[in-house]
């Protein structure tokens, strides 16, 4: 969004799970204030910049965003890999539940982006319709497949999950 901000801890009551949302692609961090939540954590799948800046906005620190700066990063996953992808988040969701109860939960985004990406699709490219519906639909399956992810063998969390040496750690 074009619109810098500075967030707090209070700003969950408007901004809910976006307030602790952070892109590692593009951030940078205060040392000290690093340092003062222990660094970036060793146990989390993904996610690690989240869970940073919860941690920071609850020790007190702000976040930072600046609306003006520009960053090109994307990724070009196959649909696999964005299933893979999927199955991690909602892993790190699961495990770091503290960060949703803290902030708040996902509460509609993902239907929101769907919508988002169809307006941007529009009429004029209905072609790309299908691949739309199928690719957010397998984000859903693998999401909602992640919440089970405790009565899953470790074997089958990792051919799920994109990261496949997390499940050799010691934190799987």
């Amino acid at each position: 969004p074009p619109t810098s901000q500075i967030k707090t801890l209070a700003d969950a009551r408007t901004l809910g799970i976006k307030t602790p949302f952070m892109s590692n692609s593009f951030a940078a961090y205060r040392g000290e204030a690093l340092r003062a939540i222990g660094g970036f954590p060793r146990h989390v799948i993904l996610s690690e910049d989240m869970y940073v800046t919860a941690k920071m906005l609850i020790d007190g620190w702000k976040a930072a965003y600046e609306g003006s700066a520009v960053c090109r990063h994307s990724h070009n996953y196959s649909l696999r890999e964005e299933f893979c992808r999927y199955f991690d988040i909602g892993v790190f969701q699961s495990r770091e539940a503290w960060i949703y109860e803290t902030f708040g939960g996902i509460g509609g985004e993902g239907m929101r982006y769907v919508k988002s990406e169809l307006k941007f699709l529009g009429p004029r490219r209905i072609l790309w319709w299908p691949m739309s519906f199928v690719r957010n639909a397998l984000k859903l399956l693998a999401y909602k497949l992640s919440k089970q992810e405790k009565r899953l063998p470790r074997g089958v969390k990792k051919k799920l999950g994109m990261y496949k040496r997390y499940w050799d750690s010691p934190y799987a």
